[in-house]
């Protein structure tokens, strides 16, 4: 497990930018948090660590918010307004899970049985004018990175 205080939301997409250069492809993330809690902020910092230079933002009505990136395919879904889980075969989640794609799930609860297992949890929490987030590995390949994670990792300037 990581543990770390973020004072604001330049430090979250820090964070996030220090993440997406510790992760390669075929990796499932579940972003766990209320609302405005920084959730794609930390979305939006992983992406611009991976060359996205557009805009980011939460894709609560579209679900899925695909992006091609110089490192493969990054996906950001947002399941707060699924009705039921269901939905995603429907929309074809299967097809998002290739072994080289990324994907960054906001509300992953309410995926809850068709979503696969994640590989890494991260968990955003509000506390005083920043956040604390807690990141857990949650199988072989999330271990995995959090240990180099957390050996290359850069405290926040």
């Amino acid at each position: 497990m990581f543990k770390r205080y973020l004072q604001d939301q330049a430090a979250t997409e820090a964070f996030g930018g220090q993440l997406a250069a510790a992760c390669k492809g075929g990796l499932l993330v579940f972003l766990h948090g209320h609302l405005g809690a920084g959730k794609t902020t930390l979305v939006r910092g992983f992406l611009r660590a991976s060359g996205h230079s557009g805009p980011v933002k939460s894709p609560t009505y579209a679900l899925i918010e695909p992006y091609i990136t110089a490192d493969g395919n990054l996906y950001h879904l947002d399941l707060y307004r699924l009705a039921d889980a269901e939905e995603l075969e429907w929309i074809g989640i299967r097809d998002l899970f290739e072994d080289e794609s990324i994907c960054l799930v906001e509300w992953p609860e309410r995926g809850a049985g068709i979503l696969p297992e994640a590989d890494l949890h991260v968990y955003l929490q509000a506390e005083g004018s920043g956040r604390e987030i807690r990141v857990e590995a949650a199988s072989p390949r999330g271990e995995q990175l959090l240990r180099n994670f957390s050996l290359h990792e850069k405290p926040d300037t």
